[in-house]
C-alpha cells in the first residue's frame, strides 16, 4: 500500500503567497488602480529626477516652472544657461545636480536618438530598457523602472521609501535589504501586470497608515500577513 506524498510549500512558496495576498488585500481595501496611459517618458524622466529627495508638491512645482520658462521645447532647456535651469526648479531642492543632470541626460538622448524621444523604450525588453535609462546620468533604477511602468506599464517595479518600509515590515524583505534588492524579490513573486496598482497602493498605505513613526496598525488590512504587527521573523529579534 503506498503512501501519498504529502507536499510541503517552500520558503518561496509561502512567500509569493504572502505576496499575493497583500495585493489582493490592498486592492479590496483602496480599489485598484488600472493604468490608463502614461505621460511623455522624457517628461516622466525628467520629474522622476526632480522628485529625488523631495515630495511630490515640490517636484511638481519645479516642473510646471521648467516648463513655463522654457517651454515644452527639450532642446531650448538644453540650451539655456544652467543658473537659468537652478532657479526654475530651485522648488526641487539639489537643484545645483538636479539641473546638471537634466543637461546632461537630455545631451545623451539627443546623441543616442537624434532627437528628445524614448518611445522606443516600448519595444526593448525590460532589462534592455533598464539597462538604457540607468546608463543616463543621474537615472538610477527607481527612476527607471518609474519611467518604464508609468509611461509603458512595463514590468518593472519603482521602490521608494514608502515600499521599502512596507516590504520591511510585512517581512516580504529582510529589515536591512536595498530598495534595488526589494525590487527584485516583488517582481520574482509577482507578474508585472500587478505592479502598478501594487506600487500605487503601497505608497497610499505608507502615506495613510503604515507611516514611518506610530504607524496605524489597529486599522491595516495587512495585520494577519504582517511580521511587524505580530513581531515574527526578524521583528521578533
Amino acid at each position: 500500500m503506498s503512501e501519498t506524498a504529502i507536499h510541503m510549500p517552500s520558503a518561496d512558496e509561502l512567500l509569493a503567497a504572502k505576496a499575493a495576498t497583500i495585493y489582493a488585500g490592498l486592492n479590496e481595501f483602496y480599489g485598484q488602480p488600472q493604468w490608463q496611459g502614461g505621460e511623455d517618458p522624457v517628461d516622466e524622466l525628467i520629474w522622476t529626477i526632480l522628485s529625488a529627495n523631495t515630495n511630490d508638491t515640490n517636484s511638481g512645482r519645479a516642473f510646471r516652472q521648467l516648463k513655463a520658462t522654457f517651454g515644452d521645447d527639450w532642446e531650448t532647456v538644453r540650451n539655456a544657461p544652467l543658473e537659468a535651469i537652478k532657479e526654475a526648479i530651485r522648488p526641487a531642492g539639489m537643484y545645483n545636480q538636479k539641473a546638471q543632470n537634466i543637461v546632461a541626460t537630455l545631451t545623451r538622448i539627443k546623441e543616442l536618438e537624434g532627437e528628445y524621444t524614448l518611445d522606443h523604450l516600448a519595444t526593448m525588453t525590460v532589462p534592455d530598457a533598464l539597462a538604457y535609462l540607468t546608463a543616463l546620468p543621474g537615472v538610477g533604477h527607481k527612476t527607471a523602472s518609474i519611467v518604464l511602468l508609468f509611461s509603458f506599464n512595463r514590468g518593472a517595479f519603482p521602490v521608494d521609501t514608502h515600499v521599502q518600509r512596507i516590504s520591511q515590515r510585512l517581512g516580504i524583505s529582510g529589515r536591512r535589504d536595498s530598495p534595488e534588492k526589494i525590487k527584485g524579490i516583488w517582481e520574482r513573486l509577482l507578474p508585472p501586470e500587478t505592479y502598478y496598482a501594487l506600487h500605487l497602493n503601497l505608497i497610499r498605505h505608507g502615506r495613510e497608515i503604515c507611516i514611518a513613526r506610530n504607524p496605524k496598525c489597529e486599522i491595516c488590512p495587512l495585520q494577519r500577513v504582517c511580521d511587524y504587527y505580530s513581531r515574527a521573523g526578524e521583528w521578533a529579534e
